[in-house]
């Protein structure tokens, strides 16, 4: 299974849709928010038989996106979530404690506009970063992909345009 993992593109979807074309086909794509109004096209543009969850960010306003899902990816449960409400611009210590008490142990979040990956007590806290507006160090828009193998197991690969 593969996935493509998202966030932050604030309706400037051109490296989306780069992305995209470059990734299919996909089983699933998982968008952390602020698309702003995007996320009616999305799922056209990531083609017929992808999966898509999707959640609302702090400036997708006139959204009718939940604001967190649960998930499942394999044998794993995941909680997707913008990350606003969990502070995780001081960090991801919260997150990872919510998604722990809610039987997930994947934490996906966006919100930084920072590409983020790290164990943190038994949860797989993750960042895909931004795709329009960059903000870490070198500022190249990034996004994550997810490989599930038979068996379970995970692999992330974090990428860069």
């Amino acid at each position: 299974m593969k996935i493509l993992v998202v966030s932050d593109t604030h309706r400037k979807d051109d490296n989306l849709k780069l992305v995209l074309e470059e990734q299919k086909p996909l089983d699933m794509l998982i968008h952390l928010g602020d698309a702003e109004g995007s996320e009616h096209w999305i799922p056209e543009w990531a083609g017929e038989g992808c999966m898509m969850a999707m959640v609302m960010g702090n400036n997708d306003f006139f959204s009718r996106l939940e604001r967190e899902l649960e998930i499942a990816i394999g044998p794993h449960r995941a909680l997707l979530t913008h990350g606003h409400y969990y502070g995780v611009s001081m960090g991801c210590e919260g997150l990872a404690e919510e998604a722990r008490s809610r039987g997930c142990d994947i934490a996906m979040y966006g919100h930084t506009h920072r590409p983020f990956l790290s164990e943190m007590g038994g949860v797989t806290v993750l960042n895909p970063g931004s795709l329009s507006y960059p903000r870490q160090e070198g500022h190249r828009p990034s996004y994550m992909v997810i490989t599930v193998e038979d068996d379970g197991t995970l692999h992330y690969d974090q990428r860069y345009l």
